[in-house]
């Protein structure tokens, strides 16, 4: 069985909730998630994130979007990404974000998270649709693990009226 990813493009970060809540009601292994969203307007308001206690906290208007996120799914961060702004990452994606900066690895004209995405398995012309997606203020929820995995959380995905559901099998794909 290979491994490989499915992608939801979710349109607000209440969808994005209600499908990750769909996944871990299903017993779908949270620690299989990854989660990538933006969803930062203008605000009056400080907007912030800290860690405390093993426990990342956050305030402003998606403050408990993120914070119910990051007490579900393991690992988050944000990232000033050039081109897209402050994204907020959570979930396996950070450390392939984190490996391609430290590695300064840039994949045939992607940004850092586009190389990130491509480093789990999603192709370029697709990468290019979810960087696409994210700057038009949607979510991506990541699904990783074998094709059984991804084929449960596909149909989990379909059935939560996410705006589009791509499966990428595991396959190598060509830089």
């Amino acid at each position: 069985m290979k491994n490989g990813v499915t992608v939801a493009i979710c349109e607000s970060h209440n969808e994005a909730e209600k499908v990750v809540k769909e996944l871990q009601d299903s017993g779908f292994n949270m620690k299989k998630l990854s989660i990538v969203g933006k969803d930062y307007h203008e605000e009056d308001k400080v907007i912030g994130f800290y860690n405390t206690d093993d426990r990342m906290k956050s305030w402003g208007s998606a403050g408990a979007f993120w914070g119910g996120i990051w007490g579900l799914i393991f690992g988050a961060g944000f990232f000033l990404i050039p081109g897209l702004g402050p994204v907020m990452l959570a979930g396996p994606i950070v450390s392939s974000l984190i490996g391609g900066l430290e590695g300064a690895v840039i994949v045939g004209g992607l940004s850092a998270l586009g190389a990130a995405l491509f480093g789990v398995g999603i192709p370029k012309d697709s990468v290019i649709r979810y960087e696409t997606a994210l700057k038009a203020d949607k979510f991506l929820v990541i699904a990783h693990g074998t094709s059984k995995d991804l084929e449960q959380a596909k149909k989990i995905m379909s059935d939560s009226a996410t705006t589009e559901v791509h499966l990428h099998s595991g396959e190598t794909v060509p830089a």
